[in-house]
């Protein structure tokens, strides 16, 4: 996994989620591509952290100096066609699926 490109890594990851949802594996293959899937994981994770370092370096302050800035994305500035997480707004909160299943449950 030294030189594994991130699409790569991250495709293999789907793989194993659809493999394990099956449920048609032996326990031990399982268990030996369920460890692989949390390898592949943590690799993914440590490139996504190492690029958004690289975009809070890019990203700079008013005169021009380069500092660090959390890079979030913003649906409505994207959407209007401005540059999504430049405006440092705060992002929206994440949608509540649990409270989704909940409300089409109530709605017969």
């Amino acid at each position: 996994m030294a030189n594994l490109k991130f699409e790569e890594a991250l495709g293999r990851l789907e793989e194993i989620v659809k493999a394990l949802e099956r449920g048609d594996l032996a326990l031990e293959e399982s268990l030996k591509i369920f460890e692989e899937g949390v390898k592949l994981s943590k690799t993914c994770l440590k490139m996504l952290d190492e690029a958004e370092k690289k975009v809070e370096i890019l990203l700079g302050d008013k005169e021009g100096k380069k500092q660090p800035k959390p890079f979030t994305l913003n649906e409505s500035s994207s959407a209007s066609g401005g540059s999504a997480g430049l405006s440092g707004e705060k992002p929206s909160p994440l949608l509540d699926t649990n409270q989704m299943d909940d409300e089409r449950s109530s709605n017969p």
